[in-house]
């Protein structure tokens, strides 16, 4: 009993002061300290005014017509600002209509079992209803609160909290429901629990609760049975795709910022990640001149953009001069969610940006390991390229599409995911989610079964080993887990070397198949000769498959039966009522196998006219496949050893290809052209991926004891080494000469040398 009264005791003093820390309305978004500083920008900064000036004009309109509900926040901010009380009368009427009626609940969602009673159209209503009754809250009477306290009591908070949090009631998990649905109905609760603290003697500790269970929701971290992955990535970001993604983390921080407005004394959880996160957004979308594109792997669109959650994050104070740079490519109402500044929120808690830089200090390369995303780009200038990556999960809006790549250039998407449809539309399960969406490899037709839409993929896909050495960069990525009922092994390698993108598929089934190499062009497309070209405006781009054959030159395939065949497939197009359908492409090779190997070189054209192309020979042996690319005065030979790809378990795979000795599942050397015969003294720089030597003419060129992944680029005086693959290593290198500067893994390092080998070691 006595416990029982001191809980009860500390229960109530914490609600008390609570209560006591809320500042006086409007606290939520537009407090007086932010309507006061937005008053003295319009008046002194043109940029503001105009954008001021459109909100206000829609704020006229929705006094005639328009849906006023949804757009609450331009007739609210409209009051604040003007204090003419006809848009306070508005705002009083939609609070009024919507707290008269008798539910907001859904009714498909509450024939359910058991009932669904709170949705995204509930959280919604609780958003409206608290931006509403914040900002007019002195224009009401006792008994108009009343009746909105208690409407919006009853249904949107209670069926909110009663569904997703309170024990008692709840019949949600994180384990189930733990995506961006979470973070809308929880957290919009919770900013409708602190809009009537003032009123609600319960309130406050409705928004303490929600507060919590956020946190909970973010730092969720997945589970095994139900193959539910962890609810953010631990560098940020979030699988469910850009847009719900964007979506998700929004409905998070709209909470944490009103919850900081309204209870300025009163600590919320620490999460020092949500720095990172900003960064992610960055690395996933793609500057052009025009909107800002995003990458658009599963339910999402390209020009999805993050603008809203970068904003938010910045108003909570984490800040940095990369977030300026993302605002400002963002042009307004590029899509239909977000803070822009001819939007209430957006003019409000619009940053300065006098000190925005022309381009983010960010890596052009970036790994994302829970979620498994990656992006390898040349630039951050405006209408540079930009390989995406994506493997991971298949769970809600993440489609099956584990190994799939995306491809910007000059501009334009032009090897894209397929899309989306609408929810309720056959196409969405039967195709635009399925393998046959995207740019993998099938058997048989097949790679990951269409359960996993409902059940999601037990096993992930993974990317690993991501290296930016500049002139090569490098990634792995295994989607064996998600493909497992078809294939045993499926790994695809991606290398970029200058204009040239080299994509290895690694491929075994359980069975003989028929292997298809996907290809969704996002432009005009042709087969000329060997090559499958791609333009779009001046974007153009040559795909030539070239193992484990090449296309037929001609048009007479049927003269060529040895040769890969590519197929046209008439398939929906997403989004587009006057062209309902769309090309794309399966490379076939004519015989049925059980293990082969693809390599596919994709040219990236300065223009469509480029003539200035790289030379691409093949190089094959019994146990090789390789490429020799001749660019800008500088030649790469690429050799895939085929004795490493799993097939000899205890012996190790020692391969010799023109002079070299390795057990390297890939290596290159690149050296200057019209060398004939390369060597440690001319050889600019090497490139190895799972190999622990390399050795020239009975010289040890690079040793460890364990196969490793590495990139070291030879410039003059300058040597630049990426070495990774284990947490210690000791390994040495081989140099004509010693360099003055090195730098180890991008950091700069004091070189160690025993004669003129380099002895590195990595410890954890």
């Amino acid at each position: 009993m006595k416990h029982t009264l001191k809980y009860g005791l500390v229960t109530i003093a914490l609600i008390t002061m609570l209560q006591l820390q809320a500042q006086q309305h409007p606290y939520l978004f537009f407090t007086k300290e932010k309507v006061s500083l937005l008053q003295q920008r319009i008046k002194n900064d043109s940029f503001i005014a105009t954008n001021w000036n459109s909100i206000l004009s829609e704020a006229n309109e929705l006094l005639v017509k328009g849906d006023a509900r949804a757009k609450i926040d331009y007739l609210s901010l409209a009051y604040l600002v003007t204090h003419e009380t006809k848009y306070a009368a508005k705002v009083k009427e939609v609070l009024l209509r919507l707290c008269s009626m008798s539910t907001w609940s859904n009714e498909e969602m509450m024939r359910r079992q058991p009932a669904w009673n709170s949705d995204l159209k509930t959280a919604e209503n609780c958003w409206t209803v608290a931006i509403g009754y914040d900002a007019i809250y002195d224009r009401l009477s006792a008994d108009e609160k009343k009746k909105i306290v208690e409407g919006l009591t009853r249904m949107g908070i209670k069926p909110a909290l009663g569904d997703w949090v309170w024990p008692d009631t709840r019949i949600h998990t994180l384990n189930s429901m733990g995506h961006n649905w979470w973070s809308a109905c929880v957290g919009m609760a919770g900013i409708a629990s602190l809009a009537i603290m003032t009123e609600e003697k319960q309130a406050a500790e409705w928004a303490a609760t929600v507060a919590r269970s956020m946190e909970e929701w973010y730092r969720f971290n997945g589970d095994e049975l139900q193959f539910k992955p962890k609810t953010m990535d631990r560098d940020g970001g979030m699988y469910e795709s850009f847009n719900y993604a964007q979506f998700g983390f929004s409905e998070f921080l709209f909470f944490k910022l009103a919850y900081t407005n309204a209870l300025p004394g009163k600590p919320q959880p620490l999460i020092k990640e949500l720095e990172n996160y900003a960064n992610w957004f960055m690395h996933a979308s793609y500057p052009r001149n025009g909107e800002i594109w995003s990458l658009d792997f599963g339910d999402t669109h390209r020009t999805v953009s993050a603008e809203r959650p970068v904003k938010l994050l910045y108003a909570l104070g984490y800040r940095n001069p990369n977030m300026l740079w993302y605002i400002s490519q963002v042009h307004n109402n590029q899509h239909r969610e977000g803070l822009f500044p001819n939007m209430p929120l957006g003019l409000v808690y619009e940053p300065e940006m006098v000190n925005t830089p022309s381009l983010p200090s960010l890596p052009t390369s970036a790994l994302y390991h829970d979620m498994d995303w990656a992006m390898m780009r040349n630039s951050w200038e405006k209408d540079a390229t930009l390989l995406a990556v994506k493997s991971g999960y298949t769970w809600n809006h993440s489609h099956a599409d584990a190994n799939s790549y995306i491809l910007y250039h000059k501009g334009e998407a032009l090897i894209k995911d397929a899309g989306n449809s609408s929810y309720n539309t056959k196409e969405y399960p039967a195709y635009f989610f399925q393998s046959e969406a995207h740019n993998v490899v099938l058997a048989n037709g097949k790679a990951q079964p269409k359960e996993q839409q409902y059940n999601g993929s037990p096993l992930r896909g993974e990317l690993t080993e991501l290296m930016d050495g500049g002139h090569i960069k490098y990634l792995m990525a295994n989607a064996t887990g998600p493909t497992a009922a078809y294939f045993t092994r499926n790994f695809r390698h991606f290398i970029w070397i200058g204009k040239v993108i080299v994509i290895i598929d690694d491929v075994k089934a359980l069975q003989s198949s028929s292997f298809s190499w996907l290809l969704h062009p996002g432009g005009t497309s042709k087969k000329i000769a060997g090559d499958i070209s791609i333009v779009q405006n001046n974007a153009s781009i040559l795909v030539r498959p070239l193992f484990p054959e090449t296309l037929v030159q001609t048009g007479y395939d049927h003269d060529f039966p040895e040769k890969m065949k590519l197929k046209e497939i008439t398939a929906p197009k997403a989004r587009d009522p006057q062209n309902p359908t769309e090309i794309h492409y399966q490379v076939e090779y004519p015989e049925e196998v059980k293990q082969t190997k693809f390599i596919t070189a994709i040219i990236l054209k300065d223009s469509v006219n480029d003539n200035n192309l790289p030379q691409i020979e093949r190089l094959h042996s019994e146990t090789m496949n390789g490429l020799r690319i001749t660019q800008n005065g500088m030649v790469t030979e690429l050799y895939l050893n085929l004795l490493a790809d799993g097939r000899i378990m205890h012996l190790n795979s020692i391969n010799s290809f023109n002079n070299w000795e390795t057990d390297a599942y890939l290596s290159a050397i690149t050296y200057p052209e019209g060398i004939k015969q390369p060597t440690p003294g001319n050889i600019t720089g090497y490139f190895v991926a799972y190999g622990s030597f390399l050795r020239n003419n009975g010289r040890t060129v690079f040793n460890t004891l364990s196969k490793l992944f590495m990139i070291a680029s030879i410039k003059q005086n300058n040597l630049d080494l990426i070495l990774q693959g284990q947490p210690l290593i000791n390994a040495s290198l081989y140099l004509g000469k010693k360099p003055v500067t090195f730098n180890l893994n991008h950091k700069k390092q004091e070189p160690v040398f025993s004669g003129n080998e380099l002895n590195i070691r990595i410890a954890p």
